[in-house]
């Protein structure tokens, strides 16, 4: 019923933390690592709008307060917490988890783009 709101939550988050690095990057004063940060920006926004648009359509979210129809009954609440610690939570840990592997990946290959070994190791002279 919310389990939206825990990756838009931590996409919340990514978003301060990537227009932090952003305003160092252009000072010069960090890595730059704010592409691979908006990667995961991107992924939590764009779930989570999807994820809000499914809710919406099978009638779960409406547009005047409290916005979640479960939120008038407190039975019903807390089954909306209970979803959102449990698929929300691993929904959010694992679009991280596939951000992290992204990152590792892509730091890989453009290490060896960098430092390309020679084909010859202890050639003949």
């Amino acid at each position: 019923m919310a389990c939206f709101l825990v990756p838009a939550a931590e996409a919340v988050v990514t978003t301060v933390v990537s227009k932090a690095l952003k305003r160092k990057e252009q000072k010069g004063e960090a890595p730059s690592f704010v592409g691979k940060i908006k990667w995961l920006n991107n992924m939590l926004w764009g779930g989570s709008a999807l994820l809000a648009f499914e809710h919406l359509w099978h009638g779960e979210i409406v547009p005047w307060f409290p916005f979640l129809t479960a939120a008038g009954d407190s039975e019903a609440m807390s089954e909306v917490l209970h979803e959102m610690s449990t698929v929300g939570v691993t929904m959010a840990l694992l679009v991280t988890f596939i951000w992290i592997g992204m990152v590792i990946v892509t730091t890989m290959l453009e290490k060896k783009a960098v430092n390309p070994v020679s084909e010859v190791e202890g050639g003949s002279t």
